[in-house]
């Protein structure tokens, strides 16, 4: 397991194996009829009954701040679920859920044990590397480290992994794209431009790969002034409608540029469980996402590509 890491980075099992915690919200509308539809379906791997990569196909627009907050969102909804740091270069999952500086341990030195935060399974290249040091690895070994990180961790069983990509389209990407049987794709973009461009490229890698496109998350979508409640569209307006709809993609939701979404990455708590707005936002984009997904599953999406 893992030969290319020193064994000291491995924590023995110690005591009782920790358990998921069950934050479910308990006031929300019952999923039951959708979640019997993606049960019933064929699982994608031993104890995972769908795997869902967020993309952004470049770095800085939120991205995993944005898998950080939707497996959360998923874990309330009731849904057993997992999170795969899978930015091998830049793994900051583990600071988002209030795991830095954790260490990951192994009941056998072959196998290991997924970390738990606030009802989510998690595993990160992040407790297996020094946090002070670069990864300086190339793409062959970073994408056989992340399908090691996948198939070598004692997932419990699990609804949905929310697989956090590295930015880009190269060969990590292509790798866990045509290594996994993946459910389908979620894309992350800003409004601006720039970022477009990129999450462009990263739709069209999905459809070559034959992954559907499960819908597209505008981040930074406004300001949202925090005094007087005045909003300002400081990257632009509207960027990733007029992108879903030049690709015919789906558009799962609209996030605000705020503060607060910030702090609480930084301290180790996702918004959705502090902030009611924003848990609502993302309340809309996983149901929208997830029935999605009771028909793409099944079929693949088209995606057609226009020259406007």
């Amino acid at each position: 397991m893992f030969n290319w890491l020193k064994k000291s980075t491995l924590k023995p099992e110690t005591g009782a194996k920790a358990k998921p915690e069950h934050n479910h919200d308990q006031s929300a509308a019952p999923l039951s009829s959708l979640l019997e539809t993606l049960r019933a379906l064929e699982p994608v791997m031993t104890n995972i009954q769908h795997i869902v990569l967020v993309a952004s196909g470049k770095g800085g627009v939120g991205k995993s701040t944005t898998a950080v907050n939707l497996a959360t969102t998923l874990a309330k909804m009731g849904l057993r679920t997992g999170l795969l740091d899978a930015d091998i270069y830049g793994p900051s999952i583990p600071l988002m859920l209030g795991l830095a500086g954790a260490r990951a341990d192994s009941p056998d030195d072959k196998l290991l044990n997924p970390k738990h935060a606030f009802g989510v399974s998690l595993q990160s290249i992040g407790f297996l590397v020094d946090p002070e040091q670069a990864s300086v690895w190339r793409g062959p070994m970073a994408s056989q480290a992340l399908l090691q990180l996948i198939n070598e961790t004692l997932w419990p069983q699990l609804d949905i992994l929310i697989v956090d990509m590295p930015p880009g389209t190269g060969d990590i990407q292509l790798t866990l794209a045509q290594k996994l049987k993946v459910s389908g794709a979620v894309i992350v973009t800003t409004p601006q431009d720039v970022a477009l461009t990129d999450a462009g490229k990263a739709i069209a890698m999905f459809n070559q790969v034959n992954i559907p496109v499960l819908g597209l998350i505008e981040n930074m979508s406004y300001y949202l002034c925090p005094h007087c409640g005045e909003t300002d569209d400081i990257f632009g307006t509207a960027g990733g409608l007029r992108l879903a709809k030049r690709y015919q993609v789906p558009v799962l939701g609209q996030l605000p540029l705020e503060r607060q979404i910030r702090e609480h990455a930084d301290q180790g708590v996702p918004a959705v469980l502090k902030l009611q707005p924003i848990a609502e936002i993302y309340r809309t984009i996983s149901s929208k996402m997830l029935t999605n997904m009771t028909g793409a599953t099944a079929q693949q999406v088209e995606i057609v590509i226009t020259d406007d």
